[in-house]
C-alpha cells in the first residue's frame, strides 16, 4: 500500500556531519545539522536505491509545525517530513 509508514527503531551516524543519531523510530534526518539520507521510497520501508545525501532546502511553517524540505543530491528528488522535538532542542531550526 503506497504512502504507508512502517516505524523502524534505529540509530545512524550523520552521513554530514558525523553526529551518532539516537533514533526513535520516527527519526529520518540528522538533528545537528537537518542532513539526511534518501533511503525510503515510503516513511520507513527503505525501499530506495537512490541513498544520496538530503540537503536541507528551507524550513516551512513556524515554531510548533516546522516542515524540512529535502533535495536529493544524487537523483534531485524533492521531499517533505516534519521537524522533530530533536531539531528544537538542538536549535538545527533556528526558528
Amino acid at each position: 500500500m503506497p504512502g504507508r509508514f512502517t516505524r523502524r527503531i534505529e540509530g545512524f551516524v550523520c552521513g554530514k556531519c558525523g553526529f551518532f543519531v539516537n533514533g526513535t523510530g520516527y527519526t529520518d534526518h540528522c538533528p545537528k545539522c537537518l542532513w539526511s539520507m534518501h533511503v525510503d521510497v515510503n516513511p520507513g520501508d527503505r525501499a530506495s536505491e537512490c541513498h544520496g545525501m538530503m540537503k536541507p532546502i528551507r524550513t516551512i511553517g513556524g515554531r510548533t509545525n516546522a516542515t524540512i524540505e529535502y533535495r536529493c543530491l544524487k537523483c534531485n528528488i524533492v521531499k517533505r517530513v516534519k521537524a522533530s522535538a530533536q531539531d528544537y532542542d538542538a536549535g538545527a531550526l533556528g526558528l
